[in-house]
């Protein structure tokens, strides 16, 4: 099993995880089993995927990172070219589109992964986890497979 030991290996090791879209415990399982859709279980190591939550993560930062400068960028060639309806139809919005899509996948595989390695979880979510897959609680007990 994978284990970083420092914040610079943990960090390398969620980019590394997330971008390939591999187990963040073992690095060899695959975490989608479709293009956004996290498998339930890894089939190499058997990490249990319920943990991941990257709820609306995925799209917030592909809008904050693409969108807006992409915007920004097509309102300028806009301002300064003006191009006639159909350029904006053939480049702009097919560059819009892709440079939303594109991202989603490994930044939802780096929130994954980074769930996973830094043990996140909602406080107080213990024994309630414990109740519904039916384990016992323990004190300090999370979500995570070790």
């Amino acid at each position: 099993m994978i284990s970083p030991e420092n914040d610079g290996e943990k960090f390398r090791w969620i980019l590394k995880a997330g971008w390939k879209g591999l187990c963040p415990r073992c690095g060899k399982g695959h975490m989608f089993t479709s293009w956004l859709k996290v498998t339930k279980t890894c089939e190499v190591c058997g990490l249990d995927y319920r943990f991941a939550a990257p709820d609306d993560g995925p799209a917030f930062f592909s809008l904050c990172i693409v969108a807006f400068p992409l915007t920004f960028l097509l309102v300028w060639i806009e301002v300064a070219y003006n191009p006639p309806l159909w350029i904006h139809l053939v480049t702009s919005f097919p560059i819009m589109i892709l440079g939303c899509l594109l991202p989603l996948r490994p930044i939802k595989g780096w929130l994954v992964a980074s769930q996973y390695v830094n043990r996140a979880q909602e406080a107080g979510t213990g024994k309630l986890w414990a109740k519904l897959h039916e384990r016992p609680p323990e004190e300090g007990a999370s979500n995570f497979d070790d």
